[in-house]
């Protein structure tokens, strides 16, 4: 039978990253998911040490992302397993889930007023997007997020029917929802964006929401990252891209997908390289972001950085 319970927040042994760093704004980072579900589990054991270390990997591996800008919050929760996540009859799996990072949110909330960006990969995209459909219908929590991050999810006409207070950014330095999921040009369905579906999104190489192609170019470097948060290797001007004018996707034209497998998806599916292809790219749109957003803010209302 499973515990619909939260979570205790208030306990720093739930916290992968409780405050940590001294940024100018705080990101609220939600882990992808890292438990296969081999014993048939539905929800992640944090409790497991294996799993939390595989956890802590996972952030580790976004962490330059937003440590030169961010103080950084990140919450253990009960995931959904990989089976489960896209399974027929998960509903009781995913109440598990969010209602810790429901918890988890609201500690942060409680703890700090400063500004803030929501971020995450993956089933962290996905809790990214709950949270902003149900913690975010109030202007004052509104007006304090600087950006969502969403790599490798979507956003679709049905979300923002079911929370007509979701924003999408439209250029490079605008507050709202920063989303795509990367593919090879002869995808047409994916688990994220299935056929038939229609996502919003933006290209992270010119900051465009039409089909504008942009060149390889302008790719500032792909980083594939270890575990540890190191870079194994950089690659500047990988691959240009440009958004599926059908699809809303995000095309990769450069790539060959031998070259970088599907890794529990098909080949041309390139979830799992999702924010590594575009590293610096997004590194550097943090910064722009949290200035852009400052800069429009009165001096008396902006909290000034930690001790």
């Amino acid at each position: 039978m499973q515990d619909f319970t939260p979570l205790d927040y208030t306990s720093a042994q739930q916290w992968a990253w409780w405050q940590e760093g001294n940024g100018p704004a705080d990101v609220f980072l939600i882990a992808p998911t890292v438990d296969m579900g081999r014993n048939g589990n539905s929800n992640m054991d944090v409790a497991d040490a294996k799993l939390r270390k595989r956890f802590l990997g996972a952030l580790m591996q976004e962490r330059l992302l937003f440590s030169d800008h961010c103080t950084l919050y990140s919450p253990f929760y009960r995931q959904i397993t990989f089976p489960m996540q896209f399974a027929d009859q998960n509903e009781d799996a995913y109440a598990v889930s969010r209602a810790d990072l429901l918890a988890a949110f609201q500690q942060y909330l409680r703890c700090s007023q400063r500004p803030f960006l929501l971020a995450g990969f993956s089933q962290g995209a996905e809790m990214a997007l709950y949270l902003l459909k149900h913690c975010f219908p109030e202007p004052s929590q509104q007006n304090r997020l600087v950006a969502a991050y969403l790599f490798g999810w979507c956003v679709t006409d049905n979300d923002l029917a079911e929370a007509p207070w979701l924003r999408l950014a439209q250029n490079e330095t605008d507050s709202g929802i920063v989303c795509y999921s990367s593919e090879a040009p002869f995808i047409t369905e994916t688990r994220i964006v299935p056929q038939g579906v229609r996502t919003y999104g933006i290209n992270p190489l010119n900051w465009r929401t039409d089909s504008t192609p942009a060149d390889a170019s302008l790719n500032l470097g792909a980083c594939f990252m270890n575990y540890d948060g190191t870079i194994r290797e950089e690659i500047p001007a990988l691959t240009g891209a440009y958004r599926d004018p059908v699809r809303g996707t995000l095309k990769l034209p450069d790539i060959d997908p031998a070259e970088y497998p599907g890794t529990l998806f098909p080949d041309g599916v390139y979830h799992f390289y999702d924010f590594q292809f575009f590293y610096r790219n997004i590194q550097q749109n943090v910064g722009k972001r949290i200035h852009a957003y400052l800069e429009k803010q009165p001096p008396s209302s902006v909290p000034p950085p930690r001790d």
